[in-house]
């Protein structure tokens, strides 16, 4: 297995816990890498998208949201949410990682921890937020995102 693969696995893992307990980002992170330890470069890939991920976990909900028809975000599976909140991630602003590998990694999560339709259901609200969103810069290396108007176009 690739090691940015292994680290959006373990990231989903990560997201998961969170999502279901609650607790703080940093706590988790640490407690998570304790019980698997993982080489520096997967560790950081990994926490890169968890933090980034948390630290626009508003503006993620908001487009899945605007982009998944008649589906609240609490409602969702708690793996295809997860998938799709570190899927638009790095769709909106980890720029080292091309489209096609974000929708392609998410998908492939989806099909491997998701029921039978997860999948289709990822790959068509990341396609879409991709496609209508763009890019916005990768915050956690000092780049400002793009403004987003009232009608949530970039």
């Amino acid at each position: 297995m690739r090691k940015r693969t292994k680290a959006r696995e373990y990231a989903l893992q990560i997201l998961y816990q969170l999502d279901v307990t609650r607790a703080q980002v940093q706590q988790v992170l640490q407690d998570f890498w304790t019980v698997h330890p993982a080489p520096s470069d997967v560790r950081s890939f990994a926490s890169q998208v968890v933090q980034g991920t948390m630290q626009h976990a508003d503006e993620i909900n908001q487009l899945i949201v605007r982009h998944a028809d008649n589906w609240d975000i609490t409602r969702m599976a708690i793996v295809d949410r997860n998938i799709l909140r570190m899927g638009a991630y790095e769709l909106l602003y980890v720029e080292e990682v091309p489209p096609k590998v974000c929708l392609n990694e998410a998908v492939e999560l989806a099909k491997r921890f998701g029921d039978e339709e997860s999948s289709k259901f990822v790959n068509g609200i990341l396609d879409t937020i991709h496609k209508l969103h763009g890019r916005r810069g990768d915050p956690l290396a000092g780049t400002p995102p793009a403004p987003v108007d009232s009608a949530g176009a970039a």
